[in-house]
């Protein structure tokens, strides 16, 4: 959150921005990530059916994300912390936007690097290597990904709303949105935001809202370039 005179800015970020780094995505794909079903993958049923299966659906994910690197408009946000107060809200699990040095990222649908306990949620811990059905928490009980997966309550969605109600500007990057409750925080943005759109296929209807259609490494970089050459990011910046 602002702590200073400077100027909030708050980043929604989605999958689009993860995919210029080689990262897949199921939205465009009919419902698959990475050839699976999302309802076989990624819902609480089936871990229960299936916990192997899904467990090792991620441990893929996590090595591959482990050979990935941030692309330039990852490092683009980082350098608007040069001139703003940022924050970044991110539907996605990877951990690029802290690889590329933001300091301020919330995440909403969890963190691949990260595994919790089945039962006690705030039982959560860093996770770089494969998981096993054998891994267990303090208490004995067994952990899983700590994702939020369809179905599940955004534990973070309510930090996420206030976050965007002090936005001085709002940037949308990569991002459909179509799930909810992420898509809703654009109701929060304050009406005398500022509003950017990244995306090089927008949908249509949005309101108030300047479009860049673009991809987000050339968006993203050209609108912090922007944002960094106005006077206000230079006189609040000390």
């Amino acid at each position: 959150m602002p702590n200073s005179n400077r100027q909030h800015i708050v980043v929604l970020t989605g999958s689009g921005i993860s995919a210029e780094s080689g990262l897949q995505t199921f939205r465009n794909q009919g419902g698959l990530w990475e050839g699976e079903r999302v309802e076989d993958v990624a819902t609480p049923e089936a871990f229960k059916r299936q916990p192997l299966y899904v467990l090792n659906f991620y441990n893929h994910l996590r090595r591959q994300l482990l050979k990935t690197e941030p692309n330039s408009a990852h490092v683009a946000l980082k350098r608007l912390e040069d001139g703003y107060d940022v924050d970044i809200i991110t539907q996605n699990v990877d951990d690029l936007h802290e690889r590329a040095g933001s300091t301020h990222v919330l995440h909403l649908h969890g963190e691949l690097l990260k595994a919790r306990s089945c039962v006690d949620e705030n039982y959560i811990v860093d996770c770089l290597e494969d998981q096993n059905v054998t891994d267990v928490d303090v208490n004995g009980f067994p952990m899983r990904p700590h994702i939020v997966w369809f179905g599940e309550a955004v534990p973070m969605i309510e930090q996420a709303i206030q976050v965007m109600r002090s936005a001085d500007i709002a940037i949308i990057i990569g991002t459909s949105l179509q799930v909810y409750p992420a898509a809703g925080l654009i109701r929060y943005i304050p009406p005398n935001a500022e509003i950017y759109l990244v995306d090089p296929q927008p949908i249509d209807g949005l309101q108030n809202v300047q479009i860049i259609r673009a991809s987000a490494q050339t968006g993203v970089s050209g609108l912090v370039n922007e944002l960094l050459q106005r006077p206000e990011a230079h006189s609040l910046s000390c």
